[in-house]
């Protein structure tokens, strides 16, 4: 069964829009197994200038399926949203068919309703491939290169840890640092 949080930011969560999350959402009930027991983390916001936004996690054994979306309408925004995770849910069962039958865990999402037009279309291709050493810096440092480049991600080797390290541009224009264990 799959549960459903729903929580506001700026708003207040009415009767009418919980239930309208709660309908969408359960519809996903059928790509989880009964013992699964997924729940959908809902989040709500809305923004004065930009309208709203509506964003859905589900974290699972192997997989987190996330997706947001900015709309005008709140409705709408739910809608669309949904229709992201379906697309995500479709993708990786096209992988999971293709390479990764053997992960344990991975029947928490049933193999079934994939077209050979669906594997198709969602088959993820590796177009190029670059090659870098990493150069010791501070997170400073990255941040500084990636905005000379334009990039909106840069890769560095963090000086303090001897690690690799990446900084990358937020949607709200702020800096975020992803460090890996070593």
């Amino acid at each position: 069964m799959l549960t459903i949080n729903v929580r506001g930011e700026n708003i207040e969560v009415t009767p009418a829009i919980r239930d309208y999350v709660e309908k969408k959402v359960s519809k996903m009930e059928k790509y989880f197994s009964e013992d699964s027991n997924p729940i959908a983390h809902v989040n709500l916001k809305i923004y004065p200038s930009k309208g709203t936004k509506v964003e859905v996690t589900i974290p699972l054994p192997y997989i987190t399926l996330r997706a947001e979306e900015m709309n005008d309408d709140m409705y709408a925004g739910i809608d669309l949203v949904i229709d992201k995770l379906e697309r995500q849910i479709k993708k990786f069962k096209t992988k999971v068919n293709r390479k990764d039958r053997e992960k344990p865990g991975i029947k928490d999402i049933p193999l079934d309703d994939v077209s050979p037009e669906d594997a198709k279309e969602d088959e993820s291709q590796i177009v190029r491939t670059k090659r870098l050493s990493l150069k010791p810096m501070d997170a400073e440092e990255a941040v500084l290169q990636m905005e000379m480049l334009g990039h909106e991600f840069f890769i560095f080797e963090d000086s303090e840890t001897n690690g690799a390290s990446i900084v990358y541009k937020r949607n709200d224009g702020k800096y975020g640092l992803i460090e890996t264990n070593e």
